[in-house]
């Protein structure tokens, strides 16, 4: 009798969002590892073209590069169905782009917070719109959001007001849009990463006072590794999910389990 792997991914075709660089690039190569062919989606072409190759060297499956603002509606619609034209199908959404802005409420601007809105929210909103076009048609896709721990839990001492709201709005996002297609093959599901080394988090990850807070409320004390969030990433994806949706996983060292 033969094993089953339960996360082969072989055939599949996987739209990766903020594909460029960090979390993005670790997405893509998990799920092509497993054998999914990739659509990398991102605003820095310099970087795709790396990011293709390197995909393609190691893992021997189709890539393809798509550069989109994905904070534009038109764009995001124009990109998406030239990927069902060079690919023939989307089975997979991972919806990674995202931005990371921080400041005390009264210091706000009314310019960041729109733009955490648009990159944060709308963003996200607006590749599951035109992904499920074709996924509705074949009556299967797998949709997977990047929340965070703040879509569920707020930070001591501030600053991430901005950041919680949008990423509560994708917990939400994910939960709706689950329950709209939950019938007709798509599932959503989102993943909800405590503090990842990134280029979005260098920052803060880099400074005494966060480092310190991190120890404490953490239970493991320490912010994830690459490759943490792979098998998370993976179950969601796995055509074995079928009864798993509208759920936000959080890997996050324990955090919100205090």
């Amino acid at each position: 009798m033969s094993k089953k792997n339960y996360f082969d991914l072989t055939g599949d075709v996987a739209i990766v969002t903020g594909a460029s660089s960090g979390l993005g690039v670790q997405f893509s190569k998990a799920l092509a590892n497993q054998g999914a062919n990739i659509a990398l989606f991102a605003r820095r072409e310099d970087r795709l073209k790396e990011v293709k190759k390197q995909i393609e060297d190691e893992f021997g499956v189709k890539v393809e590069y798509y550069v989109c603002d994905v904070t534009d509606s038109d764009v995001v619609d124009k990109q998406v169905k030239k990927v069902v034209e060079d690919f023939g199908k989307i089975d997979i959404l991972v919806n990674n782009a995202g931005l990371g802005l921080t400041a005390p409420t009264e210091n706000t601007t009314n310019e960041d917070w729109l733009k955490m809105m648009e990159i944060n929210v709308n963003s996200l909103f607006y590749m599951a719109r035109a992904v499920s076009h074709n996924m509705l048609e074949n009556g299967y896709g797998r949709i997977i959001n990047l929340g965070s721990i703040h879509s569920s839990v707020a930070l001591p001492g501030g600053g991430v007001t901005m950041y919680s709201t949008t990423k509560g709005a994708v917990k939400n996002l994910t939960m709706s849009l689950a329950v709209e297609w939950a019938q007709r093959g798509i599932t959503v599901n989102a993943i909800g990463p405590g503090y990842f080394e990134s280029e979005m988090t260098q920052g803060v990850l880099s400074d005494d006072n966060f480092t310190a807070l991190l120890k404490a409320a953490d239970p493991m004390g320490r912010p994830g590794k690459p490759g943490e969030l792979d098998t998370a990433l993976l179950m969601f994806a796995s055509h074995e999910s079928t009864y798993t949706t509208g759920q936000l996983l959080s890997v996050d060292g324990g955090w919100i389990a205090v």
